[in-house]
């Protein structure tokens, strides 16, 4: 199992979101605040201070807990190039705001004025991911280490578990409401999967978003022949493959693998593609949508 091709290719959102993170976390780690970030009782129902909120959800309060949230937000790119940048920027919207909400209720239930109870970072983006993780993310491999039998799945998880107990009860508060939001998320509460950003919105930030890391992507063409199905009444069409279609590396294979679909599938997609990856997962999510 892997995170996809390395770097942000067809990750611009990734990217950006880790890059504001790291960002945040340093300037506030400069000036010695860092520790100061978490939300208490009296930051929300007391005297508002929005600018925290805001900053909380992106401003690590530790190093090691930057290190093992941007290594698993870096893997989580994977979601972005399987449902595409804009409905991943819902589903990071969902996350953060449901989350919050559900942060500002233990807030509430647990009402110590005295203490931060949640720590900052953008703990629900993250443990939302992991209920996609869970389910959609296939095991590829499995192996044994004295005697305790693992999965490729495993060091994501051991990850996961070292960020939620970074910093005891103030990570385990958010990190919990963060599954709940991917949760909800999975269960399409108020159609939330089918949501977009409008496409003007999408545009003014891929102008002035940064050059992307990786090797660049292909021409984004279409095209669905056989056994997946054709849709010529659909809005996108894709046009014929090549004649002559150039093998799919090996590595672009094992990507879609990754992402559950199956291996004979995954080829035809990257063929009628181009070597595409980013299409060719387009391709095959329609054919499984029919």
């Amino acid at each position: 199992m892997n995170g996809g091709p390395s770097g942000f290719n067809n990750a611009p959102v990734t990217r950006a979101f880790i890059i504001a993170s790291a960002l945040f976390t340093v300037f506030f780690g400069v000036q010695g605040r860092s520790s100061k970030l978490g939300l208490s009782y009296l930051d929300i129902f007391g005297r508002l201070r929005l600018w925290k909120l805001i900053v909380s959800v992106f401003a690590f309060s530790s190093t090691p807990e930057l290190l093992f949230g941007l290594y698993l937000l870096y893997y989580f790119r994977v979601f972005e190039r399987q449902i595409g940048s804009n409905k991943y920027s819902v589903f990071i919207l969902f996350s953060v705001i449901v989350s919050l909400l559900f942060e500002f209720l233990a807030l509430a239930f647990l009402k110590d004025p005295a203490v931060s109870l949640v720590t900052s970072g953008p703990y629900g983006l993250i443990f939302a991911s992991f209920v996609p993780f869970f389910f959609d993310i296939p095991v590829s491999t499995w192996f044994r280490v004295f005697g305790v039998r693992f999965s490729d799945k495993s060091f994501i998880y051991l990850a996961g578990l070292q960020l939620l107990l970074s910093s005891w009860k103030r990570s385990i508060v958010p990190g919990l409401c963060g599954m709940l939001a991917g949760s909800l998320y999975r269960l399409n509460v108020f159609h939330i999967r089918k949501a977009k950003i409008p496409e003007f919105v999408m545009s003014f930030f891929s102008r002035i978003s940064w050059p992307t890391m990786g090797s660049p992507p292909s021409a984004p063409t279409r095209n669905n022949v056989g056994s997946l199905p054709s849709y010529a009444g659909r809005q996108r069409n894709y046009p014929s493959p090549m004649p002559s279609a150039v093998e799919p590396p090996e590595d672009s294979i094992a990507t879609l693998v990754s992402m559950g679909f199956d291996r004979n599938s995954a080829r035809q997609a990257l063929v009628q593609a181009r070597n595409d990856v980013n299409v060719a997962t387009n391709i095959l999510l329609e054919a499984q949508s029919h």
